[in-house]
């Protein structure tokens, strides 16, 4: 297959980007992908998720970004391969203000290593700036998690305007899919996943991510969810959102 680079935003913080970025990639890796997670958060959290006790991870994303130098790639584990962030990112904005097309700088750092993976997952940070554009143009398609209140919801249609303006520099750009994640089943949970489904029914995952507090407990522990407890409703539901999103990519 050929390589697919994936985006997962949102302008909402908090509705589980970054868990979902490493349970799909690290569900990938599992089912013998070679895939390459890149952080691009300033919280540093994907980073963290896999090398928890590691304060100085060195060189990252930052430093390929504002002084254009080679991605700082990290192995993890088989298959499984990340570019680490650091705190440096949260002043990437002002950093890339004067660089010169500074909308598309991660799309050229990728294409020394695009051949080496079969899918490349970004982290965005919950906002739509100029760090969250690299990540769409470089991007195939934009996945949205989100949880299912109001505020998140709003977020997703700011989202919706902000790829489709972005079309105009890249009109393959497209939101690829929107999935649920911390669903439960009380009344607002649901009347939020009608309204979702509603406006974007040809790409809402038939999956939905439960509330599971394993997925939280291993966000700590340098492990996957899968590694952590492969029992847990969250190994359960990454792996068939994970098998959903492979087998949209192969029709």
């Amino acid at each position: 297959m050929s390589l697919k680079i994936i985006t997962l935003a949102n302008y909402k913080g908090g509705v589980s980007k970054t868990s979902s970025t490493a349970s799909i990639g690290a569900c990938m890796a599992r089912m013998g992908k070679k895939v390459l997670l890149i952080d691009l958060d300033g919280q540093a959290n994907l980073t963290m998720y896999f090398i928890p006790n590691e304060e100085d991870n060195g060189a990252s994303i930052f430093d390929s970004l504002v002084n254009n130098v080679p991605l700082p790639v990290k192995h993890i584990k088989e298959n499984l391969d990340l570019v680490p962030s650091s705190l440096e990112m949260a002043s990437a904005e002002i950093a890339m203000t004067n660089l010169l097309a500074r909308e598309q700088l991660l799309s050229r750092l990728l294409e020394p290593i695009r051949q080496n993976y079969d899918y490349i997952l970004m982290d965005c940070p919950p906002s739509l700036g100029i760090v969250t554009t690299n990540a769409f143009l470089a991007a195939d398609e934009i996945i949205v998690p989100m949880t299912p209140e109001l505020l998140p919801l709003k977020g997703m249609r700011l989202l919706d305007a902000f790829v489709t303006s972005l079309q105009r520099i890249k009109p393959s750009l497209r939101l690829g899919g929107v999935f649920i994640a911390r669903y439960n089943h009380r009344k607002l949970n649901k009347a939020v996943e009608e309204a979702v489904k509603s406006r974007y029914e040809a790409i809402t995952f038939k999956t939905r991510i439960r509330e599971n507090i394993a997925l939280a407990e291993s966000a700590g522990s340098g492990k996957s969810i899968f590694e952590y407890d492969p029992q847990s409703n969250g190994a359960k539901d990454y792996q068939a959102l994970t098998e959903e999103i492979i087998s949209r990519n192969q029709q």
